[in-house]
């Protein structure tokens, strides 16, 4: 069986990119046409020039030339010098002008092709399916909407010049065949077997970029998990391990650029010998057995070695191409997968929330060859109570807050916020009311204010703004600490609040759920990274809530949950036991009394 030949595939690429920027990527290869048959009529303007040249052997007139004769006839310069001069100067200049429009355009759509392509995957990232998201490592994102949009704008640039480079051959050809047929028929089968010859070349070129895009997705994931555990890492003296791990994809990635690399060199390389050659094996040929006039031979060689430039760029462009279109399958494929991930929705936009959020014999699993996580769950979270989850870990309370804010599908039962089945509801609505504090901190590379407001306004200008991030910080308690810094509430916190403690940045993400004004809080361990003294003061902010808004708490300090109206216990998957704090730690024979008593509460 034959190799895959890749120039068949080009039409399904060029299709890739026009679904992005629509048909006018194919006015760049008008212009580009208009370019390259100014210059054909500019180096065919070499016969009368030479003719009117005193003494020099052109031959009889007939054909093209002839047909030229009497059109400068007609103008009236075909006998002057200074005329035949400025026309074809005249030809080049429009060229030049087509040729300017053309790359300026060209540019113009690879700007509009990157907006294109990060603005569509960000707003696919930002709507895929939470399954999704956690099946895949950070790298593989970012690598994604970084390296390989890159290279998927590297290749559209060269499918370009080649399908420039392909119209230019078949216009210098073309001329060619006009002006002395026997050249633009050498100029054929001499560009059809270079072109040949480089096949089996380019599909080792494709193959290539295909594994390079795989191995860039390892690279970015090692590289993001080792900068990630820096601190752990360093701190114990185990960075060794990763970095083996890197140094092999490191090795890999770059052993399949060199040998790209390699054939790029080998391409370039032999492009002009090739060139020589067959023009000294023509003129040979045109000499020798055609006995064709200098004149027609020169005109001809100018257009023939055209042609062939054109043509052996076609494989140089080609090639370009083919190493990056790993990245430009890659790009494709993930598109395709996001229309397939992406989170399903209603149409229902519901208002603020009423009564409350109810589930019923609610079952979920992660997948189906997977065990059930949650197993009938049913309870109700009425508006403005507020509700713990206790359980060990692994009884599925982090699950479950998943699905109360609809990033997880249940695969039995259904959950009703106000009444409205969870999977007929638009999901922003809901979400826009939620306040979530999980135990990860999540802080940006931002001013504390920031922070605070999510880009809400300008603080420094708007006090009423400014006032409401005041009160977000106090309500979390960490007022007094973001005044004692000198420059406030615009300190930059650093990557990831590097720059703050712990405690400080879990406070922090406090102040920005407070500053939301949710209808529903949504706190998963809030407390966990402070101090005793912190925790107490988070604890009264949090009973200062009751009757305000709807909060769930998940907690393993059970102390934390002594004032809210009712408690969960899971266990396994299950809803165990339920009821007030005094209730269910006074029968000694609930699950719930067994923790309180390991906790010596």
């Amino acid at each position: 069986m034959p190799p895959p030949n890749p120039l068949r595939d080009i039409p399904r690429y060029l299709a890739i990119f026009q679904s992005y920027i629509g048909a006018r990527m194919y006015l760049v290869l008008a212009l580009t046409i208009l370019a390259t048959l100014a210059e054909g009529i500019g180096i065919v303007m070499l016969l009368p020039l030479l003719k009117a040249i005193d003494g020099f052997d052109s031959g009889e007139t007939t054909g093209v030339g002839a047909a030229l004769q009497n059109i400068l006839d007609r103008i009236g310069i075909a006998d002057s010098l200074l005329g035949l001069l400025l026309l074809i100067a005249g030809f080049f200049l429009l060229k030049g002008a087509f040729m300017f429009l053309a790359q300026g355009y060209k540019a113009y759509l690879r700007g509009q092709l990157m907006r294109e392509l990060k603005g569509r995957m960000y707003d696919d990232y930002s709507r895929m399916s939470y399954q999704y998201y956690a099946s895949r490592d950070t790298g593989y994102f970012t690598n994604l909407i970084n390296a390989q949009v890159q290279h998927f704008l590297t290749a559209f640039t060269s499918i370009i010049q080649f399908s420039a480079k392909t119209l230019m051959a078949i216009v210098y050809i073309g001329v060619a065949l006009v002006v002395a047929w026997r050249f633009g028929v050498m100029a054929l089968v001499v560009g059809g077997l270079i072109m040949a010859a480089f096949g089996v070349l380019n599909v080792y070129v494709r193959d290539l970029s295909r594994r390079s895009a795989a191995e860039a997705s390892v690279l970015s994931k090692l590289m993001i998990q080792s900068l990630q555990s820096f601190k752990y890492l360093v701190a114990t003296a185990q960075g060794d391990k990763p970095r083996k791990q890197t140094l092999k994809s490191i090795h890999r990635l770059t052993g399949y650029e060199i040998r790209s690399g390699i054939a790029k060199a080998f391409t370039s390389s032999v492009r002009e010998p090739l060139i020589v050659v067959a023009i000294l094996a023509v003129v040979i040929v045109q000499l020798l057995w055609f006995n064709q006039p200098l004149a027609a031979i020169l005109v001809s060689i100018v257009l023939f070695k055209r042609g062939l430039d054109a043509i052996l760029q076609m494989q140089t462009t080609l090639q370009a191409t083919l190493s990056k279109i790993g990245s430009v399958e890659k790009v494709q494929e993930e598109f395709e997968r996001q229309r397939q991930v992406r989170e399903p929705e209603g149409g229902i936009e519901i208002g603020p929330l009423e009564e409350g959020v109810r589930f019923e014999s609610v079952s979920f699993r992660y997948g189906a060859d997977q065990d059930t996580v949650l197993k009938d769950i049913s309870l109700e979270i009425a508006h403005l109570q507020s509700v713990a989850l206790v359980g060990e870990s692994g009884a599925g309370k982090s699950t479950l807050v998943d699905m109360l804010t609809l990033m997880l599908k249940p695969v039995a039962g259904r959950i009703l916020i106000d009444d409205v089945p969870a999977d007929q509801i638009r999901l922003s609505s809901w979400r826009r009311q939620i306040g979530y504090v999980a135990q990860e901190t999540v802080v940006f590379n931002d001013t504390i204010a920031n922070n605070i407001c999510m880009w809400a306004g300008d603080t420094s200008s708007d006090e009423v703004l400014m006032g409401r991030v005041r009160e977000a910080a106090r309500q979390a308690h960490i007022a007094h600490f973001i005044e004692s810094l000198p420059d406030g509430f615009d300190t930059e916190v650093g990557d990831r609040g590097m720059r703050l403690s712990g405690g400080q940045r879990q406070r922090l993400f406090i102040a920005r759920e407070l500053f939301k004004r949710p209808r529903l809080l949504i706190l998963d361990e809030a407390t966990s990274a402070l101090d005793t003294e912190s925790e107490q003061e988070i604890q009264k902010s949090i009973d200062e809530l009751r009757g305000k808004m709807t909060v769930v708490i998940i907690a393993h300090r059970l102390s934390t949950v002594r004032n809210v109206d009712r408690i969960y216990v899971l266990d396994q998957g299950r809803i165990v036991e339920q009821g007030d704090y005094e209730l269910l730690r006074n029968d000694e024979s609930t699950r719930f009394a067994q923790l309180v008593a390991m906790q010596e509460l």
